[in-house]
């Protein structure tokens, strides 16, 4: 099956609340409705085609310092995992870092589990993209929701407000 893609800003009902309006400013950001039952990366890409190396995946990282706990987004390819022990952790000068618990990271982005994306995350979270993710001109990412995907470039993902490009897989 392949999706059918249209601009995101034309189909603000398929994104969470906090994506529309981060969507509104960006040029190419595209969205297709999904089955959500299909939403994992896993069976997402074995059911609509799209290779697991042009989807990236957001993990929301909890970091934590003296008592204080900030946090942060992470983007890397579905092939990919997280280094968040290591390079995470160093990065943003955390004691410990974790991915966040499930309820907390849908509360704090207003996104539902399995849909979280970093466009329309908190204005002070720093957005990590994977250099393979900066590289990629079209990955696909989640919209806040279980029933659609976006696709962006790379370049868009590294040039959001906060974002900062580094090597993140282990």
């Amino acid at each position: 099956m392949t999706l059918d893609w249209a601009p995101a800003a034309d189909r603000t009902d398929l994104l969470a609340e906090p994506v529309a309006l981060a969507v509104q400013g960006l040029a190419g950001v595209e969205v297709a409705e999904i089955d959500p039952e299909l939403a994992d990366t896993a069976a997402f890409c074995e059911r609509y085609g799209v290779t697991l190396d042009e989807s990236a995946n957001c993990v929301v990282v909890a970091a934590k310092r003296g008592g204080e706990t900030r946090y942060a987004a992470c983007m890397v390819l579905a092939t990919m995992r997280v280094d968040v022990n290591g390079v995470v952790r160093r990065h943003l000068d955390a004691r410990k870092a974790s991915f966040a618990p499930m309820a907390e990271a849908v509360e704090l982005t207003g996104m539902e589990y399995g849909g979280i994306t970093p466009l329309g995350l908190p204005a002070d979270w720093p957005i990590l993209v994977d250099t393979k993710v900066a590289e990629h001109d079209r990955v696909v990412i989640g919209s806040g929701v279980r029933r659609s995907k976006l696709a962006v470039s790379g370049a868009a993902l590294a040039g959001l407000k906060g974002a900062e490009t580094l090597p993140l897989a282990s």
